[in-house]
C-alpha cells in the first residue's frame, strides 16, 4: 500500500514539472505576442480611465447646468422653452442631442417624451420615451407607462396594454403598479378581453391593497364580470 502511494507521489510531480516545463516554453516562444496583449490591454485600461475624467465627466457636468433651466420651463408647464430652449440655455431636444452619452442627457430622452406627450405629438413622444431606459423605482414605470398612453392615443391598445403592463411589473410598488395594473385592466375590457381585465383588477385588491386605486376596485372587477357574462 504505502509503495503504491510512493510511486505514485514522484509520478504527480513529475507531471507537475513537465506541465511547469510547457508554460515555460509557451511563454519563451510566445513572448512577443504576450508582450503585445499585455500592452494593449494596459493601452485600453488607460484610455477607458482617461476618457471617463477627461472627457465623459466633464461633459455630464455639462449637460447637467443644460438640463437644470429645461427643468424649469417644464415645472412651470412652459413646454415649447422645455423642448427648444429660451436662446440663452438648451432645451431637452438638444441635450438629447448633443449630450445623449451623459446621464443628464440620456434624462432629456425621457423629459422631451412627456412634453411631446403633453403637447399631443404622439408620434415625438414615442420616438424620446422609447430612447430612454433607467432602473429607477418611479421614473422607469413611469416611462413605460408614458409609452402606453402614448399608443394609446395613436388607438393601438395592444401596444398600449402591453406597455402598461411592463410598467406594473418594472418596479413592484404602491404608487406605480396599481396606477398602470387599472390602466391596463381598462383597456383589456375596452378590448374585450375580459378575464385579462379581471385579472389585473384583482391583482390590485391582492397585492396592492394599501393603493389610492384599491378603495374603489370591486367596482371595476363587478362590471368586468358582468360584462364578461352578458358576451
Amino acid at each position: 500500500m504505502s509503495n503504491k502511494k510512493e510511486k505514485k507521489a514522484p509520478q504527480q510531480f513529475e507531471n507537475i514539472e513537465e506541465s511547469l516545463t510547457k508554460a515555460e516554453e509557451f511563454i519563451v516562444n510566445n513572448q512577443k505576442v504576450l508582450t503585445t496583449i499585455v500592452a494593449i490591454l494596459v493601452v485600453l485600461i488607460l484610455a477607458f480611465f482617461g476618457f471617463n475624467r477627461y472627457y465623459l465627466q466633464p461633459k455630464n457636468q455639462e449637460a447637467q447646468d443644460q438640463i437644470y433651466p429645461a427643468q424649469h420651463y417644464f415645472q412651470v408647464d412652459s413646454l415649447n422653452k422645455a423642448l427648444y430652449g429660451d436662446g440663452n440655455s438648451l432645451g431637452f431636444v438638444d441635450i438629447a442631442k448633443s449630450y445623449g452619452i451623459t446621464k443628464a442627457g440620456k434624462l432629456a430622452n425621457y423629459y422631451a417624451g412627456i412634453c411631446f406627450l403633453k403637447k399631443g405629438d404622439f408620434g415625438q413622444a414615442i420616438k424620446y420615451l422609447s430612447k430612454f431606459s433607467t432602473d429607477d423605482q418611479l421614473i422607469g414605470p413611469m416611462a413605460k407607462g408614458a409609452l402606453g398612453d402614448a399608443y394609446l392615443s395613436q388607438g393601438n391598445k395592444e401596444k398600449a396594454v402591453s406597455y402598461y403592463m411592463e410598467a406594473a411589473n418594472m418596479k413592484n410598488n404602491d404608487f406605480t403598479s396599481p396606477m398602470f395594473l387599472l390602466k391596463a385592466g381598462e383597456v383589456y375590457e375596452d378590448m374585450g378581453n375580459y378575464d385579462a381585465a379581471i385579472s389585473a383588477f384583482s391583482t390590485i385588491k391582492k397585492d396592492y391593497f394599501k393603493s389610492l386605486e384599491a378603495k374603489d376596485i370591486e367596482k371595476y372587477i363587478s362590471r368586468a364580470t358582468a360584462l364578461k357574462e352578458n358576451k
